[in-house]
């Protein structure tokens, strides 16, 4: 299965269908189905200094080191100063859980399904697991 690790409260937001667009500095050719991994180190301190985004986590539970939820990425799409404008005025929710910047690119996930947690170590990039047992 490919997998994509993401840092938390991030994942966590995706598995509850707050965010469904990963935002990031490099683009993906990939499309089809995609698990959305938790990253284990603690959440950064920047994210406690967002009020915003905090209200979005302040009833959430959070699974370190698993894998916690499965998506589809059906996109990946260049970030203009339009598009970031127009995701701000339509979906302000979606803005504050993400770096919208001129340059990055917004990979959108859709169909998004919980799972059971799969522990695992997360990667870099997307990267294939291998249940082992």
């Amino acid at each position: 299965m490919k997998v994509l690790t993401i840092k938390e409260p991030f994942a966590t937001l995706i598995k509850e269908k707050i965010k469904r667009i990963e935002t990031r500095s490099w683009k993906t050719s990939y499309r089809g189905e995609i698990y959305i991994h938790a990253s284990k180190p603690p959440i950064e301190k920047k994210v406690f200094e967002r009020k915003e985004l905090l209200d979005l986590c302040k009833d959430l539970t959070f699974n370190q080191g698993n894998i916690i939820c499965k998506g589809n990425l059906v996109d990946c799409i260049y970030m203009t100063e339009e598009f970031i404008n127009e995701l701000k005025e339509k979906n302000y929710t979606e803005f504050i859980c993400g770096r919208y910047e001129i340059g990055r690119y917004a990979w959108v996930i859709e169909d998004i399904q919980i799972i059971k947690p799969i522990p695992a170590k997360g990667k870099l990039g997307i990267w294939n697991y291998e249940n082992k047992n």
